[in-house]
């Protein structure tokens, strides 16, 4: 399949010769650097060097005060504290962030994570009947609780204390609680709402450690699962967040706790080479299968083990889990794909509507995303739980998914997400028109060109460009990930140098040059379709990313191609 490429522009233009003079890099590299929307030196100088000094004071952030404040005296008093977090990735890794900081402090702290299917997402009663029974006086949620106005007035009602810790939209009101921290709220001054779930536990961490007059540098023992939570809940890595995840993949690499370690070493995970993209489609989807299946506490289990052999055992469970859920992905796209095949006529809809009622409702989203991927089209998956359809909805850019559930609002019984995704419920009485409603709706929102997949591409390269100098500043711009994508180049007229391969599953490699360049070796993952357009001696263009290879203990310069248009 092939893209159409979208050339990125910066905001304004006479930002890349003024970075250019001002930093002394050649035009290319100022250029990727006023897409970003670096203005000046001083904001070049902060990218280039995310440093952890340069991290907000906590408590700028509203009810910071009122938080610490309650968690220190819960510290000092050694009070009953539950730390309630949420079934994926970030809030595992919130949890464990919580949990240990109070268990090192001497609290008598548990935790609790909601079953994905008996619960459901956020507190709940469950929960709360659970913090009661073990006695507790304060819960603190993490990567929830922004939307809990009732569950909140509950907890109070029972004598109990709460500090929400979220970074989720803020409905119409606020719930009642002793501190809600949470960068999106209206009133909040807080010069950054980008911050994981784990990432808003961390300040209110950092923040505690001031009210009990010790260093907040005590917190940057959490900055591997802050790390993690990052790049798994895919928020963008700019501002607070870069810092927090360069200094995290930095902890990983050095000194990552035997949980981490663990489950590195089963994966033959060298801690050298953890990137954000390793920890997206490595790390993250085991700790976060725990959770898919039903039940998340197995990872948190894995977050917080003290010692080795504990932590690989359960490296070990989760990894069994993972397969599991492999397995159930695989068994669910073979299934959806059929039902394409049988059912629908794909060039006649718009969207992507899909049921069978036993389909596993903790892998339809993973299926939904990957359908989006290969038709480019609005895909729903949907599932049936006990008589109710439910489901996950992904989308394109182009076509807000959540407006458009808000105009089938009356099928539906509930639904809630953002621009790309979406969950719903609804009865099965309703799904036909359901189906016909939504085609309907991204037909009239989506232009022909929309279903075209594009690539963006950050600016056009010269193989004579690419130098050691080009890379070692490259380079600096990772940690790479939402809004600071790994940048993308597109080299014109380039030509193959001797005879281009098909290697491994169907893997493109070969060697190119442009003009009197130099031989570039680049490698196209499932691109082997373009193998006879690339060896018929004619020259063609090349989109990709530059990356090092490491093979055999040596480390090169190559071109991973993401696409190929042909003469």
């Amino acid at each position: 399949m092939s893209f159409r490429w979208v050339y990125a522009q910066p905001e304004q233009k006479e930002r890349v010769p003024m970075l250019e003079q001002a930093l002394g890099v050649p035009e290319k590299i100022a250029r990727l650097l006023a897409i970003r929307g670096i203005e000046n030196y001083d904001n070049a100088k902060t990218f280039f060097r995310p440093t952890i000094d340069l991290l907000h004071d906590p408590f700028i952030m509203k009810d910071m005060e009122q938080g610490a404040e309650r968690l220190a005296l819960a510290i000092r008093k050694s009070e009953k504290v539950l730390v309630y977090g949420d079934y994926d990735v970030d809030g595992t890794t919130a949890t464990s962030c919580l949990y240990t900081f109070l268990k090192e402090f001497g609290v008598d702290a548990d935790y609790y994570i909601p079953h994905r299917f008996k619960e459901g997402y956020g507190i709940n009663p469950e929960g709360i009947h659970y913090a009661e029974k073990i006695g507790a006086n304060l819960i603190v949620s993490v990567d929830c609780g922004i939307t809990a106005i009732n569950e909140a007035k509950e907890i109070k009602e029972k004598g109990m204390e709460l500090i929400i810790c979220d970074h989720h939209t803020v409905g119409d009101e606020i719930p009642e609680a002793v501190a809600v921290l949470d960068p999106k709220r209206p009133d909040c001054d807080y010069p950054f709402d980008g911050l994981s779930g784990a990432g808003v536990g961390f300040k209110l961490i950092q923040g505690t450690l001031k009210r009990l007059g010790l260093p907040d540098s005590i917190a940057y023992k959490f900055l591997d699962l802050v790390a993690i939570s990052i790049a798994s809940d895919i928020v963008p890595i700019i501002d607070e967040n870069r810092i927090l995840m360069k200094a995290g993949l930095q902890m990983i690499q050095s000194s990552p706790r035997v949980g981490v370690k663990a489950l590195m070493e089963l994966i033959k995970m060298p801690a050298e080479d953890i990137t954000t993209s390793k920890i997206v489609f490595s790390i993250g989807p085991r700790i976060n299968a725990a959770g898919r299946m039903g039940d998340a506490t197995t990872a948190v289990k894995l977050m917080i083990a003290e010692n080795y052999s504990e932590a690989k055992a359960l490296a070990y469970e989760l990894e069994s889990i993972n397969l599991k859920r492999r397995d159930k992905d695989s068994l669910t796209m073979e299934e959806a794909l059929a039902q394409i095949d049988d059912d629908l006529d794909i060039d006649e809809i718009s969207t992507l509507v899909l049921y069978k009622e036993d389909w596993h409702l903790g892998v339809i989203g993973i299926v939904a995303s990957r359908l989006v991927d290969m038709f480019h089209r609005p895909a729903v998956m949907l599932s049936n739980v006990d008589g109710k359809i439910k489901g996950s909805a992904r989308s394109i850019k182009g076509f807000n998914i959540y407006d458009a559930m808000k105009q089938c609002e009356d099928l539906l019984e509930q639904f809630g997400g953002h621009e790309f995704a979406a969950g719903l419920t609804l009865q099965e009485k309703n799904l036909p028109e359901f189906r016909r409603r939504l085609n309907q709706i991204a037909y009239r929102g989506l232009s022909g060109s929309k279903f075209d997949p594009e690539l963006s591409i950050d600016c056009k390269l010269d193989l004579e460009e690419i130098d050691m100098k080009f890379w070692k500043l490259l380079a600096q711009f990772k940690p790479f990930g939402p809004a600071n994508l790994r940048p993308t180049f597109v080299s014109e007229g380039v030509e193959a140098v001797g005879i281009p391969t098909v290697v491994g599953n169907g893997h493109l490699k070969m060697k190119v040059k442009q003009n009197g360049s130099g031989v570039f070796d680049t490698i196209g993952f499932n691109m082997h379709e373009f193998l006879p357009g690339v060896r018929d001696g004619e020259k063609f263009d090349i989109a990709y990313v530059l990356e090092e290879n490491f093979w055999n203990g040596r480390r090169t310069l190559q071109m991973r191609l993401k696409d190929i248009h042909l003469s």
